[in-house]
């Protein structure tokens, strides 16, 4: 009987080890309240115990750094009260339970803006979820109009579709144009009532196409599409920083679906002006602000 217990113990320790394991390959997600405001929403249930923001953040930061020295990967989810309220109505759940706001969390990271974490500190963890999450929220809307235009009513094409290709052609253009460097693309297209705002971050090397992810290329290329379809008055403004060279900044404006460059004197008058006030701004010192270059060439038939 001895022998047994024995083996039966081993078996348990054998199934707690592979558990053990497994658990630490199994992804987790961390649903995070960014802002005191959706903070405050959330103390309205009584199961969430918390009272003080900043020490909800020390916790969390706690919680992920635990995580991560148990060796798994874990990822951040931008939790907002409004969505979790309207989540749990068309759920059909109460919203005043832990299960609940952890099967939102997992919808969530399933659809929206997350971020990895790899140690970040929680101040700038925070941001950079803020800022994907709105980058999301951009480029969904940028979709949805894009998705509404419906055909060319002169040649049949798909105007999101046709617009879009064009987009990514002049964006291509662009970034192989603009040589190597680290380059940082920022481009304003402004809607009916949405200033619509997509930011790209790239390197190049001397040989060899611009490095950028899928999903910035895409979110870039999207809300320039707007403009191009629209035919909005929004522009394009390229800035590249290479080793032992100024930087220099480059623009174009959106004008009938195309992108004209700028000159140099307006690419100046553009990036030393506030954009709220009108005031000028002092230019920035090792930054030569130059003409944009011609991105026409080759370029796909926009709808008519």
């Amino acid at each position: 009987m001895a022998h047994i217990r024995q083996n039966h113990h081993g078996r348990q320790r054998s199934a707690t080890s592979m558990r053990r394991a497994l658990r630490r390959e199994a992804p987790t997600t961390v649903g995070l309240l960014a802002d005191p405001e959706d903070f405050a929403a959330m103390r309205r249930y009584r199961t969430f115990t918390f009272d003080d923001h900043s020490d909800y953040l020390r916790q969390v930061e706690g919680l992920l750094r635990m995580l991560a020295g148990q060796g798994m990967h874990t990822t951040v989810a931008l939790f907002d009260p409004e969505d979790y309220a309207e989540f749990c109505a068309e759920s059909g759940i109460d919203p005043d339970e832990r299960a609940s706001r952890s099967r939102f969390t997992a919808e969530i990271a399933a659809g929206g803006a997350t971020v990895a974490y790899t140690g970040q500190p929680i101040d700038t963890l925070v941001p950079l979820l803020v800022s994907r999450a709105v980058r999301r929220a951009t480029w969904e809307y940028a979709t949805m109009l894009l998705a509404g235009l419906g055909d060319c009513a002169d040649c049949g094409k798909d105007i999101g579709h046709a617009a879009f290709d064009r987009a990514s052609h002049l964006l291509t253009r662009l970034l192989d144009t603009a040589g190597p460097g680290t380059h940082h693309v920022v481009c304003s297209t402004p809607t009916e009532n949405e200033q619509l705002l997509a930011v790209l971050h790239t390197s190049r090397d001397t040989d060899g196409p611009a490095r950028l992810t899928a999903s910035e290329g895409a979110e870039f290329a999207t809300v320039l599409a707007v403009g191009v379809a629209l035919e909005t008055q929004g522009g394009v403004v390229l800035r590249t920083t290479a080793p032992d060279t100024p930087d220099r900044v480059h623009g174009w404006r959106l004008h009938h679906g195309s992108l004209l460059p700028l000159t140099a004197g307006e690419v100046f008058s553009a990036y030393c002006t506030d954009a709220d006030t009108g005031e000028p701004v002092p230019p920035e010192s090792g930054v030569e602000y130059c003409a944009g270059f011609d991105l026409g060439a080759d370029e796909p038939e926009a709808h008519h």
